[in-house]
């Protein structure tokens, strides 16, 4: 199977062969005005709110994962076959597009990042770029590929949470139900894993970074963030590495934090080297 992470000269290569997917959002909105404005030459648009999420509520959090039948239904319009490669990309290091590449990949289709995604200097198209319907099979969400609240708070699990720093700790942000995070999750922000230049860090940065948040090979991984999106990046590069173990959390603190019951923490208990840095 393709990588997940597809560097630009490999995509090259393979662009005949592959269909480019922009993930993208548009400031807090959904994206299709970012990618009307500007994509990838022949990139299709994938909307994150209406594909690759479903309804969103206090009890499943604030982006659930769609019924398989309604994500295969958003896979044909778009033009996404069972048979075609996917290579999607997004203009914030790839933690958005990370949702359609994890959803695809778990699923048994061929998928990957574009690494680096979209860039300042990059040609672009406007306006709509439409693919005939193709044939996609629903496929269930593979039980053993997903966590649930019971094993984000079960202290045998590595809880990672992929918000930036600052919302981990407590800032608040209009976004989250609650201030804080999961007692015993452990802060890795999703937009460190790539560099300034957009693109993955190096392996033993990312194989550091991970060891230092206790994160080894086999063990048990819940990947969540504040609605199950980002935390798809996490994974990718846990995969990347060689690391397996790893389970997403759709819900979240999304999830977690409607519950005002449940307790709240604001300190980083596993303050130190590797704990993850300031987010963004």
């Amino acid at each position: 199977m393709i990588p997940p992470f597809l560097s630009r000269s490999a995509w090259r290569e393979r662009a005949d062969e592959v269909v480019l997917v922009d993930v993208r959002r548009d400031g807090a909105e959904p994206g299709r005005a970012a990618y009307e404005r500007a994509h990838l030459p022949g990139a299709v648009f994938v909307d994150l709110e209406r594909v690759l999420s479903g309804p969103p509520s206090p009890q499943e959090g604030r982006h659930p994962l769609p019924t398989p039948e309604a994500f295969a239904e958003g896979m044909s319009r778009a033009g996404i076959g069972d048979d075609d490669t996917v290579v999607a990309y997004d203009d914030e290091g790839g933690v958005l597009a990370a949702r359609l590449v994890w959803m695809l990949r778990v699923t048994g289709h061929a998928a990957a990042l574009l690494d680096p995604g979209l860039r300042d200097d990059d040609r672009t198209d406007d306006g709509h770029v439409a693919r005939p319907a193709r044939p996609f099979s629903a496929r269930p969400w593979p039980v053993a590929a997903l966590a649930g609240l019971a094993d984000a708070t079960d202290p045998r699990h590595v809880v990672l949470d992929a918000r930036s720093r600052a919302r981990y700790l407590g800032a608040p942000d209009p976004l989250d139900p609650r201030p804080g995070h999961v007692p015993g999750a452990r802060s890795l922000p999703a937009r460190d894993w790539v560099g300034d230049d957009g693109r993955l860090l190096p392996e033993p940065q990312l194989r550091a970074r991970l060891a230092g948040a206790g994160v080894e090979d086999g063990a048990p991984v819940v990947s969540g963030c504040g609605s199950g999106v980002t935390a798809c990046h996490t994974l990718l590069v846990m995969e990347h590495v060689g690391l397996t173990g790893g389970r997403l959390w759709p819900g979240s603190w999304s999830q977690y934090a409607a519950d005002p019951h449940r307790p709240v923490e604001l300190a980083d208990p596993y303050a130190g080297p590797g704990t993850g840095g300031p987010g963004a």
